[in-house]
């Protein structure tokens, strides 16, 4: 094949905008842990008469707004070479990347609208990373090899699961899917380009407490082996990409001390979640480690040796044409045949109340509990009153499902849910990766990969390796299967379009493998095209105005100073005056806040070790008042680090007003004093 690799920042705003994943109104930016690349591969055939790409980018999840946006780019720079149906765009699902990058109008209330900054930022990195793929394309093989992680994940809803049959659950030997699928790429000299990992676990190691934007446990899996393959590049750099994408991660948490009470201790291991004193609002899952960052830390690392070591092993390579397969599909209206004599139908998408119960890796609000099959007179009241109560048709279509808002009826401003999804498979030789545009859980995922290869089997192409690639395309919340619908738990009530949600796709699905093992993919109707409402920027967030230093005081200037000298493993902190972030996102798309330097004796000068893509680095930021503000930037020294003189650096944008209606931005930048490492 010719392969590409490629990787662009993408992370956007990191104050004041909503974090997309635990819809917690209060998690709103407050600086940054590590960046969000998106990272791409493109990979050709030696006549490049086919191509494919498929990128990973470090955030929640892709939108349809997003995709759509990409695409209009990809389209004005390369023509028809990039299309709907060879592009796959992943998100890797972490929890602490910004929001505010969707159309539909549900996601508004807990993102404060369309953050154009926020979209801006992912839109031009997934195209840079993909624009790097292309340019650096060459002759190269590729592998794939297969494995078991152990330690790193638990089903977060284990009565969901018991409820599919036993014949079906005797199958497997676990309640989660622990194998992860890695495909290495290697120019034709051996010379390593990246890899790409699939793997079911929920980036949610960073609990909705978190304010600093990172990339959770799979993106410090891929700066680990980033950092080990790019010798001597700062975080971020270097040629070697390496993507930990997502997969069927519906009912899979990396908490794997599993659901306890935060107040008595106790287990909370119920079929609601519930804790004796204090309800659901109480029971979390803690992780492995000490703290949100020790755990992050423990499961990334857990993801990175497996993926290393099959990686190292990998020998079974790939070969084999290229073939790509999208439909757009009105997934409120989709007959399904389950056989002979049964045809059912999905329905108008909706929300169930234990979706306000939100998981024990973050729990909603006003105590609502998971595993709700009758409503709440209570809220169902104030539902009808504010929002309209659902259709007899819409509720008869969902049952059990007790709705909670009926976003298929609700289009003001504009619809609140999508209708029009993608569905989309890519095949690479014997590898086929099926884009799925939501949560599978554990289940639903082994049906459908188990239904596409049958597919695959029955018209001639046998043997081959399916990986679902989660949250791509467009965003529609979880896939139950029917049986874990009927219990009603988080992810059953997230199954927006009713409980034949899982065999819609697995038709669907089974069309596009059956049109790509028989050589027929032209012949597929393109189905409806997806709405791209005018909005350009509705937002919520407090405007960016004038700000000013304290008395006697100019930006960059040093508050709380380091100490002369530290030991490993412990903290190096300064507080500076500060400016709001988000004028730096909003000036320049590779802004970098700070920097670690080392003196060097030889050189007499200062030499950057670390910069802000560092997980060893935390820059803080905090609104005080009359449009003051502070950064504190900590560096937490690992063992290991070469003694010698070291000091930390800010580097910031503040606004300055420079006549009544006009503002400009300044930049200015800051430094700690210097201090001995011993």
């Amino acid at each position: 094949y010719l392969v590409g690799v490629g990787r662009a920042d993408c992370t956007g705003p990191v104050a004041q905008v909503p974090l997309m994943g635990y819809a917690n109104p209060d998690q709103v930016g407050g600086g940054l842990l590590s960046r969000l690349y998106s990272r791409a591969f493109i990979v050709a055939d030696l006549e490049d008469s086919k191509r494919v790409v498929f990128v990973s980018a470090d955030i929640g999840m892709v939108s349809q707004r997003l995709r759509l946006e990409v695409l209009k780019q990809l389209q004005s720079k390369y023509g028809e070479l990039y299309r709907q149906d060879n592009v796959i765009l992943s998100g890797t699902h972490t929890h602490s990347g910004p929001g505010g990058y969707f159309q539909y109008t549900l996601f508004w209330i807990t993102s404060k609208g369309l953050v154009r900054p926020a979209l801006s930022s992912m839109v031009n990195g997934i195209v840079k990373s993909i624009e790097i793929a292309h340019n650096s394309m060459r002759k190269g093989r590729l592998f794939i090899n297969r494995g078991t992680v152990e330690n790193s994940q638990i089903n977060r809803s284990p009565f969901s699961y018991l409820k599919n049959p036993a014949s079906e659950r005797s199958r497997y030997s676990s309640n989660t899917d622990k194998e992860m699928v890695v495909l290495k790429m290697a120019d034709e000299d051996g010379h390593e380009l990246g890899l790409i990992s699939w793997f079911a676990v929920h980036p949610v190691s960073m609990n909705n407490s978190n304010h600093l934007v990172n990339s959770d446990n799979v993106g410090y899996a891929s700066y680990l082996f980033e950092q080990e393959k790019n010798k001597g590049a700062l975080p971020g750099e270097g040629s070697f990409v390496a993507a930990f994408a997502s997969s069927n991660l519906g009912d899979v948490s990396p908490n794997t001390r599993g659901p306890f009470c935060v107040n008595t201790g106790e287990s909370c291991d119920n079929p609601q979640s519930i804790c004796p004193i204090g309800g659901a609002a109480m029971c979390m899952a803690k992780g492995p480690g000490s703290d949100m960052f020790e755990s992050t830390r423990i499961i990334g690392q857990n993801i990175f040796l497996k993926a290393k070591e099959l990686y190292e092993k990998a020998s079974q390579e790939v070969t084999g044409p290229l073939s790509s397969a999208h439909q757009w599909v009105n997934m409120s209206n989709v007959s399904v045949e389950l056989n002979a004599t049964h045809t059912v139908k999905t329905c108008k998408p909706a929300l169930g109340h234990s979706f306000a119960a939100g998981t024990i890796d973050g729990v909603g609000a006003f105590n609502f509990t998971q595993g709700s099959v009758e409503g709440d007179p209570f809220w169902d009241q104030i539902r009808d009153q504010l929002l309209g109560e659902p259709s007899n048709e819409t509720k008869a279509c969902h049952k059990p499902k007790p709705i909670l808002f009926s976003t298929g009826e609700m289009t003001w401003p504009h619809p609140w849910h999508p209708d029009i999804v993608d569905v989309q498979i890519a095949a690479i030789g014997s590898l086929a990766i099926l884009a799925v545009p939501g949560e599978f859980t554990t289940m639903s995922g082994r049906r459908l990969r188990e239904a596409v290869k049958s597919e695959f089997d029955s018209h001639g192409t046998p043997g081959m390796n399916i990986v679902i690639a989660g949250l791509c395309n467009v965003y529609t919340h979880y896939i139950t299967t029917y049986e874990e619908y009927q219990v009603q738990r988080y992810e059953a009530a997230s199954t927006i379009y009713g409980p034949h949600t899982l065999s819609a796709y697995i038709q669907l699905f089974r069309g596009l493998a059956k049109a790509i093992a028989l050589n027929a993919t032209q012949d597929l109707p393109r189905g409806p095209e997806p709405p791209l409402f005018n909005v350009t920027s509705v937002t919520l967030l407090p405007s960016l105005s004038a700000e000013n230093a304290p008395a006697g005081k100019t930006f960059g200037d040093v508050l709380e100073e380091v100490r002369p000298e530290y030991q490993e493993r412990e903290v190096a902190e300064v507080t500076f005056v500060g400016a709001n972030p988000r004028n730096s996102a909003e000036n320049a798309t590779e802004h970098n806040f700070l920097t670690v330097e080392r003196y060097s004796n030889i050189s007499s000068s200062w030499r950057v070790v670390l910069n802000d893509a560092s997980w060893d680095t935390r820059f803080y930021w905090s609104k005080g008042s009359r449009g003051q503000s502070n950064v504190t930037i900590e560096w937490h020294i690992p063992a290991g680090t070469e003694p010698g003189t070291y000091r930390l650096r800010y580097f910031g944008h503040y606004k300055k007003k420079v006549s009544l209606f006009r503002t400009v931005t300044v930049p200015f930048e800051g430094s700690s004093s210097a201090f001995q490492i011993t």
